[in-house]
C-alpha cells in the first residue's frame, strides 16, 4: 500500500470532520466558535504587581490562539460536513451502480477496498444506523466503521476477501476490540466467505458475519422474500409473514415482543426472530 503522504493539522481535522455525519461537523463548528470567540475578544486583566505579569503573559498567549482557532476550527469542520456531504452522494451512486450491475449478473468483487467500505457504509446507512466512518488504515484495517441506533453501538470490520475465507482469528480478534469498546454487537462483512470454526465462534456472541451473497441481497433489496422463505417454519402463516417487517440489523423476519420493564413496559415492539444472537428491534406503527 502507497505511503500517505505528510499532512497538516488542518488537513487532518478535515478529514476528521468528512468522516462524520455531517450534521454533527456542524454542530462542532459552531461550538468551537462560540466557546473560542468570547475569549478571543476579551479583554487582558490589568495588572497591579510584577507578580501577575507572567500570567497575563500566559493569558494573551492563549488568546492569540484563540483569536486564530476561531477561525480555523470551524472552517474545518464546515469544510467537512461539506465533504461527508459529496461523500454520501458518492456512496449512494456507487450503491446504485453495484446494484445494477448485481441485477444484470456480475459481482461486486471488481471494486477497491475503499469502494466496498464505502459500500457497505451506504447499506447501513439505509438500514436505519448512524454510521461513522473511522477511516481504516487499509484493506485490513481494525474497525472499519460505528454504527448507533438508539444508545446501541456497533462496530463493523470489512474484509474484501475473495481468494481466501476469513477465519476464526479475525473473528476472535474482532470480538475483542467489540468487548474493550462496550460494543452491543457487531458485523465482520466480507466479498467472499467463512471458515466453519469462524462461524462457530460468532454463535451466541452477538457477531453477524455478511458474506458476499447477503451483502449483495442487500445492495439489490431481495431480502423480503428470502427472508420469509428462511423463516418459513417460524410460527407465522403466510398472511401475517407478508406484513411482517425485516430486521434492521440482519434482515431476519420480526416477531411482536412486550416490553417486561423500563419505561415502556407493557407496550408491544418488533423483535429479531434471531434474539439474542441478534437485538434488532423496531417500533410499532401507530
Amino acid at each position: 500500500m502507497a505511503r500517505r503522504r505528510k499532512t497538516t493539522a488542518f488537513e487532518d481535522l478535515i478529514f476528521i470532520a468528512s468522516r462524520l455525519p455531517w450534521w454533527s461537523s456542524l454542530l462542532i463548528a459552531l461550538g468551537a466558535w462560540l466557546i473560542l470567540h468570547p475569549y478571543a475578544i476579551s479583554k487582558p486583566p490589568t495588572t497591579v504587581n510584577p507578580q501577575q505579569l507572567a500570567d497575563a503573559m500566559t493569558g494573551q498567549v492563549w488568546r492569540t490562539f484563540a483569536m486564530f482557532l476561531q477561525y480555523l476550527i470551524p472552517a474545518a469542520f464546515v469544510l467537512g460536513a461539506i465533504g461527508s456531504i459529496v461523500g454520501r452522494a458518492k456512496r449512494k451512486k456507487l450503491a446504485a451502480d453495484v446494484a445494477r450491475a448485481t441485477e444484470t449478473g456480475k459481482t461486486i468483487d471488481g471494486i477497491s477496498w475503499r469502494e466496498f467500505e464505502q459500500l457497505v457504509s451506504e447499506v447501513f446507512r439505509q438500514k436505519g444506523f448512524t454510521v461513522t466512518e473511522t477511516g481504516g488504515n487499509g484493506p485490513d484495517g481494525g474497525v472499519d466503521l460505528i454504527l448507533h441506533m438508539g444508545s446501541d453501538k456497533y462496530l463493523v470490520q470489512c474484509k474484501q476477501w475473495r481468494a481466501i475465507k476469513v477465519g476464526v482469528t479475525v473473528i476472535r480478534e474482532f470480538f475483542g476490540v467489540m468487548a474493550a469498546q462496550g460494543a452491543s454487537g457487531g458485523f465482520v462483512v466480507t466479498s467472499g466467505t467463512y471458515t466453519d470454526d469462524a462461524k462457530e465462534f460468532a454463535k451466541g456472541r452477538n457477531i453477524q458475519l455478511v458474506d458476499g451473497e447477503l451483502v449483495r441481497r442487500w445492495i439489490t433489496g431481495h431480502t423480503r422474500a428470502e427472508t420469509q422463505e428462511k423463516y418459513r417454519g417460524e410460527p407465522f402463516n403466510e398472511s401475517v409473514l407478508a406484513t411482517v417487517p425485516a430486521c434492521p440489523i440482519c434482515n431476519a423476519a420480526m416477531a411482536k415482543r412486550t416490553a417486561k420493564r423500563g419505561p415502556n413496559a407493557g407496550s408491544e415492539f418488533w423483535g429479531c426472530t434471531r434474539f439474542p444472537v441478534c437485538r434488532g428491534v423496531r417500533a410499532m406503527a401507530p
